[in-house]
């Protein structure tokens, strides 16, 4: 009885209030949905129109993806290495759906819609709650607030290219990298991350004067694999070592 008694106190004290769980998603969905105007700006600078930019916004809204696609279109890659990109960099949005269905546990009805706002800082607010209340809050406000911000600033962002013509002039045509860095950054945690971040770059650039324009992207995914393989690899050559 006394070991429910505590566990229940761990329980209760590790849940958060709703207000708290509003507080943390709308300032992830503030911050990260302003850097929309980045992407409108690097959108229509790299030739797409106002429509086009504004619907990648609203259809893909995966970030990401979206500053790959502009920046293999923008620096000459054909539209089907562009989306090759943008795609496989999405492709980690399918397994935050895998573990946010369980934690969120919609229904059917509402599935499809909340699978939109699967992306990255929607994940990491709902998987951090302690209760399946606080991530549904967690999940729809960050969602919400990030998906209204994101277009809407995409919208001005391109707009505001529009008006001030060539964005290269401007130096504007680095916020798309620089925002993509940004969002990036974060999530290097462990030495395999680094690592893996390390080789991608090295492909990416040193294959840029050798392919076309948005193949060295494609390449550079390669760096992953290579980096677990040498890992498990060191683990197994250090365990033979131990025996």
């Amino acid at each position: 009885m006394a070991e429910q008694r505590a566990l229940a106190e761990l329980r209760a004290d590790g849940d958060k209030p709703d207000a708290v769980v509003v507080r943390d998603a709308l300032g992830v969905g503030v911050v990260v949905g302003l850097s929309g105007f980045a992407f409108g700006v690097t959108s229509a600078g790299s030739g797409l129109t106002l429509g086009q930019t504004c619907a990648l916004s609203l259809l893909v809204f995966t970030g990401a993806s979206q500053f790959a696609l502009v920046g293999a279109l923008a620096a000459g890659g054909s539209p089907l290495t562009a989306a090759a990109g943008a795609f496989f960099l999405g492709v980690r949005n399918a397994f935050y759906g895998l573990r946010l269905s369980q934690l969120l546990s919609l229904t059917r009805a509402v599935r499809p819609f909340a699978a939109q706002w699967v992306i990255d800082e929607t994940a990491a607010i709902a998987l951090a709650q302690p209760t399946r209340r606080s991530a549904r809050i967690g999940f729809l406000v960050t969602g919400l607030s990030l998906y209204v911000l994101w277009n809407l600033t995409t919208l001005l962002g391109a707009l505001g290219a529009e008006a001030i013509g060539d964005t290269d002039a401007w130096g504007l045509d680095a916020a798309g990298p620089a925002v993509f860095l940004a969002l990036l950054a974060p999530m290097l945690r462990s030495t395999t991350e680094r690592a893996a971040a390390a080789l991608a770059v090295l492909l990416g650039v040193g294959l840029l004067p050798a392919l076309p324009a948005g193949v060295p992207v494609l390449v550079a995914a390669l760096a992953a694999p290579v980096v677990l393989w040498a890992e498990g690899r060191r683990g197994g050559d250090a365990r033979e070592g131990e025996q």
